[in-house]
């Protein structure tokens, strides 16, 4: 597999290369091309070409993601995951407390790999538990639209995971989970006090587009919206609820020590610190 490498689109004429070091799996399921490889950051996930997480920062990522939106939350019982492929979010919210983990993914195929293939997330025994709703995480397959319109089930942190979102193709089906409309049904679904969270794209100014588009839809559903935008990766997520609270991040200062789990990437300074858009949102 020397010199093999996937050539990841970042934007307009900007491109970015990983080299592969050996291929895990690689298959091409019904939803997508699925890549698990050896890179310089370790073991990575990619679909359809798009490094999705890897070994060397994937709980960075998956922290910024799930833990503050779990501090705003007014409880933790119960939490609703669409998309994370890899479980690493699941099994943060059941160290953080809760008792029923849904985890809803469109792709058993590349679930499975990556329980099978990656060194993080669910484990091969651990996944066959969660499909048998053998214990608190409990994975369905299907399509989160689907699964939220039809779901009796209420949640006090709903988590969209999802691939970015592709303005550029109106027909990819992941687009449907971005919408103000599925927003909308994901807060009908909270308990009192509860929050949804989303990956949210990212904050350099070059490649915004998505996080701004995400921004509006979240103010357009939610009484408040709280960014988290990662010091140590390139993303940027959105946390919705229903009632404004006057200090958010002083909030999630408040029940850091609480939280049941101790972050390894982020503190109080961090929450503090990064949960303020950039400047060229903040002054749009």
């Amino acid at each position: 597999m020397s010199g093999r490498e996937v050539v990841e689109v970042l934007g307009a004429g900007l491109t970015r290369h990983w080299r592969l070091h050996g291929v895990r799996h690689e298959a091409r399921t019904p939803f997508q091309h699925v890549l698990i490889a050896e890179t310089a950051h370790g073991t990575t996930l990619f679909c359809d070409d798009e490094r999705q997480s890897a070994e060397s920062t994937q709980l960075v990522y998956h922290e910024a993601l799930f833990l503050p939106a779990a501090l705003l939350a007014a409880h933790r019982e119960r939490v609703l995951v669409i998309g994370s492929s890899e479980g690493v979010v699941s099994q943060l919210a059941v160290a953080a407390g809760a008792q029923v983990v849904d985890h809803v993914d469109i792709d058993p195929d590349c679930v499975r790999a990556c329980a099978e293939h990656l060194p993080y997330g669910y484990s091969p025994d651990e996944l066959a538990a969660a499909e048998r709703h053998d214990g608190p995480v409990r994975v369905h397959y299907g399509d989160g639209l689907a699964f939220v319109a039809e779901t009796a089930g209420r949640y006090d942190v709903v988590v969209v995971d999802l691939p970015d979102e592709r303005p550029d193709d109106p027909e990819a089906q992941l687009n449907r989970l971005y919408s103000a409309a599925f927003l909308s049904r994901c807060a009908q679904l909270l308990t009192e006090g509860g929050v949804v969270v989303s990956q949210a794209g990212s904050p350099a100014l070059w490649r915004n587009a998505t996080l701004r588009a995400a921004l509006d839809r979240f103010r357009e559903v939610f009484a408040q919206v709280v960014p988290y935008v990662s010091d140590e990766h390139e993303w940027a997520f959105l946390t919705g609820r229903r009632a404004a609270g006057p200090d958010p991040a002083g909030e999630m200062v408040r029940r850091l020590d609480a939280l049941g789990l101790r972050p390894a990437t982020l503190d109080a300074e961090a929450l503090r610190a990064r949960s303020v858009l950039p400047f060229d949102l903040r002054h749009d």
